[in-house]
């Protein structure tokens, strides 16, 4: 095939006519035609040559014409013009952006084409029997490629810019780099090739045309003069020719501060006051050293340098790091000193180096302080007093003398005072004019061992000024009270205790405190020195053993003794106490263990132990039981009231203890029983035999009776 390639001239691009010739596959690759004789099927089975032909390769862009826009034409070498070939087209766009004249093969685009959207289409051409619509050819590919036209301006995607740069910076200093974008073909003429321009922002600012490169053109551009600039900037294509495109858009710079001005004083001297009372660590006053710079560059860091007052007041920066803060660092007196003087440096903190030579970044300024007088209270001597005082001290004893005055220049009479609170029990007294602390009362040290006492000084022209002093006495200790045993003041012995055995270990307390410890003597009392039963033995450690002097211990003899114990302090002057031990006799098991201490329990025999009481008491229970349940058989069984043999009852005794009653003791008596006994127990109902029934019961109450006395002389006297 030929092929002619597009002439570039004058940026426009001329049509291109290319001219294939392609060789047709064999027919039976393309299935078997209709029968048509036996010459026509020699004929179609022959290699047969055939070529396609379109008179139009490119296609521009943007087609605005009214008609549909001519693309090319397909033609086959077995089209004879009689209208037997029919041409078929597919593919990409086929039937909606691209049509064909089946019968010329000429085809048109119906649709604007845009190169930005699609900037090709591939199609597939295909030439068929009209009447059988069978393929004379196989189906062949080709493409229609869209030829670009600058129809699309350059954008700035990222528009508007916001960009910085440090102000003061040298010319050339690159602030920010913009791209552009032209949507158009950038490999075909100058439709995509961009230059940019500016075309607000000079002096101060310049573009690169090229690369698009935003850069400072001004020298020495001050934050503190202006601060925020707007730059437009333009991009045009066809290389920035006449004709070209155009696009801006606007970069917002702001200059970024640099410290490149000293700080400065608002004042070159600043006057303060405060109170002379006025506490360590209050705020005296506060200072600035102005800086046109922000952030860390306007920090400021604060000194006192020089003046009177550099060890009586201080100065720190405050949060923001803005303003110097003066403070007290010791206490102030109006009466010493009533004026200060103050030389401050506020410096900044953050330095440029390339910036030094616009220096130096820092000044100085003056400042007086004034104390103020304040009408104080009295001061005392000293803010507390230590004292120590006896507790066998004398009612009236002088413990302390206080003293205060009063800080003012007038200098007013004081007068002291004892707090209430601190000494609720009055053991004080104070002497309002002399400052004297007096005892008014007897002092003890186990009662009380510290007094804290509260002395209050008045000023007498002004009662409002009160100040206060601590007054801590310490009771000293005296031995004033007696020793006596602590908790072991009951005791026992085992009933088989043996001579010489220790029962008990005594020790003492002494609520007394002496400097050299607590040391004491234990004995018996002179009345029991030659006690038959215990002896005392001193460990010389603050302790006493109880010990036995016999064996043979028993409850029965004695249960309790009485062990009175002799206790004297090592400490002069020497005071004894007697404190009486209680000793319990108790019968022990063989380890020792107490079992009881009730002398009840030795009346039982000493071989009974207690399981065999429980058994004991267990029988007797059950035996009693049985006994009663006897008993009570034999009651509810039927007996005669009379013998079955024959007697004679006229010789039976009736015992009749009611007074005669006439008819009443004849009808309660039946005659006829005495002849025939056995009609006791068949009389007619409603008719009781009264005479019968009290001496049954009694019967029956004497056989009870003689039954609990048995049971009772068993359980008392067991077998």
């Amino acid at each position: 095939p030929l092929l002619l390639y597009a002439l570039n001239m004058g940026g426009r691009l001329l049509p291109v006519v290319v001219v294939c010739i392609l060789t047709l596959l064999p027919h039976s690759l393309l299935g078997k035609p209709e029968e048509e004789g036996g010459a026509a099927s020699s004929a179609r089975l022959q290699r047969v040559k055939r070529g396609w032909v379109w008179n139009q390769f490119f296609v521009l862009e943007e087609y605005t014409g009214l008609d549909p826009l001519y693309i090319g034409k397909l033609h086959s070498d077995m089209d004879k013009g009689d209208g037997s070939i029919k041409y078929i087209l597919n593919g990409e766009g086929a039937g909606t952006t691209f049509t064909i004249d089946d019968g010329t093969g000429d085809i048109h685009a119906i649709q604007r084409l845009d190169r930005e959207v699609k900037a090709q289409y591939v199609l597939r051409a295909q030439a068929r029997n009209r009447l059988t619509d069978r393929p004379l050819e196989p189906e062949s590919q080709f493409i229609v490629k869209i030829q670009d036209i600058n129809d699309n301006e350059p954008r700035f995607l990222d528009g508007p810019y916001q960009a910085s740069v440090p102000e003061m910076s040298n010319i050339g200093t690159p602030v920010i780099q913009l791209t552009a974008t032209d949507a158009d073909d950038p490999a075909y003429g100058n439709s995509a090739r961009v230059v940019y321009s500016i075309l607000e922002g000079q002096p101060y600012f310049s573009v690169d045309a090229k690369t698009g490169v935003v850069r400072v053109s001004l020298a020495d551009m001050d934050r503190e003069t202006r601060e925020n600039y707007t730059v437009v900037i333009q991009a045009k294509d066809m290389g920035g020719q006449l004709g070209g495109l155009a696009g801006t858009t606007t970069v917002n710079i702001t200059l970024d501060d640099v410290n490149d001005n000293p700080p400065m004083f608002d004042q070159r001297l600043y006057q303060m006051s405060i109170p002379e009372v006025g506490p360590v660590g209050s705020v005296v006053g506060r200072i600035w050293a102005r800086d046109r710079d922000v952030g860390v560059n306007a920090e400021m860091e604060y000194s006192i340098i020089d003046g009177d007052g550099r060890d009586t007041f201080d100065i720190s920066t405050d949060p923001t790091n803005l303003f110097g803060i003066i403070t007290v660092k010791r206490p102030l007196d109006f009466e010493s000193k009533p004026s200060y003087t103050l030389k401050v440096e506020g410096a900044n903190t953050h330095l440029d180096p390339a910036l030094r030579h616009r220096g130096p970044f820092k000044d100085v300024t003056i400042v007086h302080v004034s104390v103020e007088d304040v009408d104080e209270p009295p001061l005392f001597d000293t803010p507390a007093y230590y004292v120590e005082l006896s507790e066998d001290a004398e009612i009236g004893t002088v413990v302390k003398t206080v003293s205060a005055r009063d800080p003012d220049a007038a200098n007013n009479t004081v007068r002291y005072s004892i707090e209430r609170s601190s000494d609720p029990e009055a053991f004080f007294y104070m002497e309002i004019t002399s400052g004297a602390l007096i005892t008014v009362r007897s002092l003890d040290r186990e009662e009380v061992g510290w007094h804290n006492i509260t002395i209050l000084a008045m000023e007498m022209s002004n009662p409002t000024q009160i100040s206060s002093a601590q007054v801590a006495v310490r009771v000293l200790d005296v031995n004033d009270n007696p020793p006596s045993l602590t908790h072991y003041l009951e005791a026992y012995v085992c009933d088989s205790a043996k001579a010489g055995q220790l029962i008990q270990t005594v020790a003492a307390v002494d609520r007394d405190e002496p400097l050299a410890g607590q040391r004491f003597e234990f004995r018996l009392s002179p009345e029991t020195v030659n006690n038959p039963n215990f002896t005392l033995r001193d460990n010389q450690d603050n302790t006493a053993g109880v010990l036995t002097r016999r064996g043979g211990w028993s409850q029965q003899d004695q249960t309790v003794f009485y062990l009175p114990i002799f206790i004297s302090d090592g400490e002069q002057p020497v005071h004894t106490g007697t404190s009486t031990m209680t000793i319990r006799v108790c019968s022990c098991d063989h380890e020792g263990n107490v079992m009881s201490c009730n002398a009840e329990a030795y009346t039982l025999p000493a071989s009974l132990s207690r399981g065999a009481l429980i058994a004991i008491l267990a029988c007797i229970f059950v035996l009693l039981v049985m006994i009663l349940l006897m008993l009570s058989l034999r009651t509810h069984r039927k007996k005669p009231f009379l013998c079955d043999e024959e007697e004679n009852v006229h010789e039976n005794i009736v015992r009749y203890d009611d007074e005669g009653g006439g008819e009443e003791d004849t009808e309660a008596f039946d005659i006829g029983a005495m002849w025939n006994p056995r009609e006791a127990h068949h009389h007619p109902p409603g008719k009781v035999r009264q005479d019968m029934l009290p001496e049954i019961e009694s019967l029956s109450r004497s056989r009870v009776r003689r039954s609990i006395r048995d049971v009772e002389a068993l359980v008392l006297f067991p077998v």
